[in-house]
C-alpha cells in the first residue's frame, strides 16, 4: 500500500525514477505513472506552499486510488468513481482532485508530459449560513472554559477567531511577536512566509479580545505562540473544539463556523463591505454574495424604488 512516511512518498519499484516506465523525457501521458507524478508535484511544489501538509493530506488518497495507473487513465468516469471511493464532502474531494490536476499541470510544464489531461471536478458546494448567536458564542465561550485538557487554550483561540474572523491556520500559526498590545494590532502575515490566496489581515484589536489577549500574555512570555499547549503549536483544535460544542448544546458548529459569524455580525451592524472585507481579508465579491444579505441595506434600495 501507499503511503506518506516523513514528507516522501513511497511508490513500486517499477515506478519509481530511473526506471523505463518513468523516464524523465517528455512522455505520452500513457507512459507516466500518476503516482510519479503526484510524488513529483509533492516533492518539488509542496515546499515552495504556505501548508504544505494540505498538499501531503491530498495526495495519499489519491495515489491509494490511482495506484498503477497512467495519467491517460483519468477521465470524467474515473474522478466519478475517486469521488464515490473517497465519501467524503464535495468539498474535500474538489480540493483533492484539485490537487491531482494540478499535479498533471506541473509535469507538463517540467516537460514530462506532452499534453495535460482535463481532471473534472465535483461542483463548488453552496457555503453554509451557519453563524453563532450572542448567547450561542456565550455558550461556547464558557463551555470551551470547561473543558479538560484545552481551557487554557481553547477560549482564546475562540476569542480570536469570533473577534477577528481569520482562519483556523491563521490563529493556530500567530505568534506574540505579531500582535501589538500597545497599540492594538494584530498581524496575521507570517513574517517571511509565502502569500497565497488564503488573504490574513493586519486588524485593529476590539476591546473584548485585547483584554483575553492581555490575561494570556500575562501567564507567558513574548515568545512562541498565541494559542499553544505548553509552549508547543497545536497541530488541530477539532477535538477539543467539538467537545466543547457538544458541552454547549450546538449541532453543526466547526472552527471555521467562527468566521461565519465575525462576518455575519460585521453585515449584521451595518459595516460597510469595503470595511469589513479588509477587516477579514476576503474578497469584496465574496463577502457580498456569501454575507451581504445580512446587512441591514440589502436590496433596501430596491426596495424602496417600488414605493
Amino acid at each position: 500500500m501507499p503511503a506518506w512516511t516523513c514528507g516522501r512518498l513511497l511508490v513500486p519499484i517499477s515506478e519509481r525514477r530511473g526506471s523505463k516506465l518513468a523516464s524523465r523525457k517528455r512522455s505520452w501521458p500513457a507512459g507516466w505513472a500518476l503516482s510519479n507524478i503526484l510524488a513529483d508535484y509533492a516533492r518539488e511544489h509542496a515546499p515552495e506552499t504556505a501548508a504544505p501538509w494540505r498538499i501531503a493530506s491530498a495526495v495519499k488518497p489519491l495515489v491509494e486510488f490511482w495506484q498503477g495507473r497512467t495519467a491517460v487513465d483519468i477521465s470524467r468516469e474515473t474522478c466519478r468513481r475517486f469521488e464515490q471511493h473517497r465519501g467524503r464532502s464535495a468539498g474535500t474531494v474538489r480540493r483533492e482532485l484539485g490537487v491531482l490536476r494540478a499535479a498533471i499541470n506541473h509535469a507538463f510544464r517540467e516537460g514530462r508530459l506532452t499534453r495535460v489531461v482535463s481532471v473534472r471536478l465535483p461542483e463548488t458546494p453552496q457555503g453554509r449560513d451557519r453563524w453563532l448567536t450572542q448567547a450561542e458564542a456565550l455558550a461556547l465561550y464558557k463551555a470551551s472554559m470547561n473543558e479538560p485538557g484545552v481551557r487554557l487554550h481553547l477560549p482564546l483561540f475562540i476569542l480570536i477567531g469570533l473577534y477577528t474572523g481569520q482562519r483556523k491556520e491563521a490563529i493556530l500559526s500567530l505568534r506574540w511577536a505579531q500582535v501589538d498590545l500597545h497599540a492594538g494590532l494584530i498581524d496575521f502575515n507570517t513574517p517571511g512566509a509565502r502569500r497565497t490566496n488564503k488573504r490574513r489581515a493586519r486588524v485593529p484589536i476590539p476591546p473584548t479580545l485585547l483584554r483575553g489577549l492581555r490575561r494570556a500574555r500575562e501567564r507567558g512570555t513574548d515568545l512562541g505562540y498565541v494559542v499553544h499547549e505548553n509552549g508547543q503549536r497545536l497541530k488541530d483544535i477539532k477535538r477539543g473544539f467539538s467537545s466543547a460544542c457538544r458541552r454547549a448544546g450546538l449541532k453543526d458548529v466547526t472552527p471555521h463556523t467562527l468566521r461565519h459569524t465575525c462576518a455575519t455580525w460585521l453585515m449584521q451592524r451595518g459595516v460597510p463591505t469595503w470595511d469589513a472585507s479588509g477587516y477579514l481579508g476576503m474578497s469584496r465579491e465574496t463577502l457580498e454574495r456569501v454575507y451581504g444579505h445580512h446587512h441591514p441595506d440589502f436590496l433596501r434600495s430596491a426596495s424602496e424604488a417600488l414605493r
